[in-house]
C-alpha cells in the first residue's frame, strides 16, 4: 500500500481541494482511501503540490507530432490549411512514428492517463496498441466532392478494421463542414456513432463562419483556388448546417456523446440547438492552438452557462508549442481568471473521461478507481497555477 500527500488534493467529486489530503492505492494503482491528513509533516511521503487524477487529453493529433515548430503563427485559418497541405507529407514513416511515440511518453510521464485523438492514417496504431496511456481514435475523413462518398466510407472502414486488429478503439469521424460534402458529413457522422462517439472540428474561426454563411472571405478562396467545391451557403452558423447533416440521417436527439472540438464561435443559438439535438453533447476547448492559429480564444462565460461540459485538449504540434495540459490550463486561467483551479481540472479529467466513457476508471480520485495519480508543482501561495507550474505522473 502507498501512502502519498499533499498541500492539496482534487478528487474532483466536488471543485473544492482537500487541504493536507492524502490517497493510499493499492500496488496495481487502484485508489483504496482518500482523506485529510492530522499530521501532514509526519507522512512519508509528502508533497507541496496539488494531486489530481490523470489528466485526458481530449482532442490531439499526436500523428502530426513531427511537424513540431515548422508552422508560422498567425496565419489565420486558410494560411494553416495551405501550411498543412504542404508540409504534411515532408517526412519519413519512420521518422513520424518516433516522433508520435516519443510525444505519448512526454504526456503520459506528465499525467495523461486518457486521449481522444484524431488520426488520418495507420501510423499511430502499433504505439497505442503497446502503451500504458488509453486512447480512442477518431479516424477523419475528408472529401468535398459528392461522387466520392463512397469510395472514402470504403477507405475509412478499412482503416477501421485495421485499427480494431490492433484492439484499438477506433470508429469513423467527420473532420469539419468546410472540407466535406454534405453528403460525406452525415454517411461518416452515421458510421461513427455506431460506435457511440463523434468528434467534430466545430465553429473554429471567423473565417469558418463567414465562408458558411456568406460564402466568402479567405477559406471560401482557398477552397475555390485549389478547385474544390464549397459548402453550401445557408446563411446560418456552421454550427447549425452540421447539425441538419446528422439529423438528416438520424433520429433527434441524437444518441451518443459528439464532442464539438474548438467552438471559437460559438453563440448562445448555437449552443441552444446543440443541446436540442444532440443527446450528449460535450466541448472541446484547445486555447493555446486557437492563439497560435488566429489569436482568439473561445466563449468560456458562455459554455459554462450553457450547461454542455466542457473538455480540455492540445491539438497537434502544428498549432502548438507543446501537448502539455498544465499550459492549456494556465492560458485558460490567465485569460478567464474568475475560473478556480478545481473547475478546469474538472474540465481537463472528469469530463474527458465522461466522454469517452471512461469514468468508471477515469477522471476522479474514488475508492475502486485506477485514474493514475499525477502531482502538479509550482502553484502560487493561494493555489493557482503559475508559469512554472508543471505536472508529472506518481502513479
Amino acid at each position: 500500500m502507498r501512502r502519498i500527500a499533499a498541500k492539496y488534493l482534487y478528487t474532483l467529486t466536488s471543485a473544492e481541494p482537500i487541504v493536507d489530503g492524502f490517497v493510499e492505492v493499492d500496488e496495481d494503482g487502484l485508489v483504496v482511501r482518500t482523506g485529510r491528513s492530522e499530521a501532514p509533516s509526519a507522512e512519508a511521503e509528502w508533497y507541496d503540490g496539488a494531486l489530481i487524477p490523470g489528466f485526458v487529453n481530449a482532442h490531439c493529433h499526436v500523428e502530426l507530432s513531427y511537424l513540431k515548430g515548422r508552422f508560422s503563427k498567425g496565419t489565420g485559418m486558410a494560411g494553416f490549411i495551405d501550411q498543412i497541405n504542404a508540409l504534411r507529407d515532408s517526412s519519413t514513416r519512420a521518422r513520424r512514428v518516433s516522433a508520435l511515440k516519443a510525444q505519448m511518453d512526454l504526456m503520459w510521464n506528465a499525467g495523461v492517463s486518457a486521449m481522444a485523438d484524431i488520426s488520418n492514417c495507420d501510423e499511430s496504431f502499433e504505439v497505442k496498441a503497446s502503451h500504458p496511456m488509453y486512447t480512442r481514435t477518431f479516424l477523419e475523413v475528408f472529401g468535398t466532392e459528392p461522387e466520392d462518398c463512397p469510395a472514402i466510407i470504403e477507405g475509412v472502414r478499412d482503416l477501421a478494421a485495421k485499427a480494431h486488429s490492433f484492439g484499438l478503439d477506433a470508429a469513423p469521424t467527420p473532420h469539419s463542414c468546410y472540407t466535406m460534402s454534405p453528403e460525406l458529413i452525415t454517411a461518416s457522422s452515421i458510421a461513427g456513432l455506431k460506435s457511440g462517439f463523434l468528434s467534430f472540428h466545430s465553429e473554429e474561426s471567423p473565417e469558418e463562419e463567414e465562408m458558411m454563411i456568406h460564402g466568402s472571405g479567405p477559406m471560401w478562396e482557398n477552397r475555390r483556388a485549389a478547385g474544390m467545391s464549397t459548402p453550401p451557403v445557408t446563411g446560418e452558423i456552421s454550427l447549425k448546417y452540421f447539425l441538419s447533416r446528422l439529423i438528416a440521417g438520424l433520429e433527434t436527439p441524437v444518441e451518443g456523446n459528439v464532442l464539438l472540438v474548438h467552438e471559437v464561435c460559438l453563440s448562445e443559438y448555437g449552443a441552444t440547438i446543440a443541446r436540442r439535438i444532440l443527446a450528449h453533447p460535450f466541448i472541446a476547448v484547445c486555447p493555446r492552438s486557437n492563439q497560435f492559429i488566429h489569436n482568439a480564444l473561445p466563449p468560456i462565460e458562455l459554455m459554462r452557462r450553457s450547461g454542455i461540459p466542457i473538455c480540455v485538449g492540445t491539438d497537434s504540434l502544428s498549432s502548438n508549442d507543446s501537448l502539455d495540459m498544465v499550459s492549456e490550463l494556465f492560458c485558460l486561467q490567465e485569460n478567464f481568471s474568475e475560473v478556480s483551479l478545481g473547475e478546469m481540472l474538472g474540465w481537463a479529467c472528469r469530463n474527458g473521461a465522461e466522454f469517452l466513457g471512461k469514468s468508471a476508471r477515469l477522471g476522479t480520485i474514488e475508492p475502486g478507481k485506477r485514474p493514475g495519480i499525477v502531482l502538479i508543482e509550482g502553484l502560487s501561495e493561494e493555489g493557482r497555477l503559475t508559469d512554472a507550474s508543471a505536472s508529472r505522473r506518481l502513479v
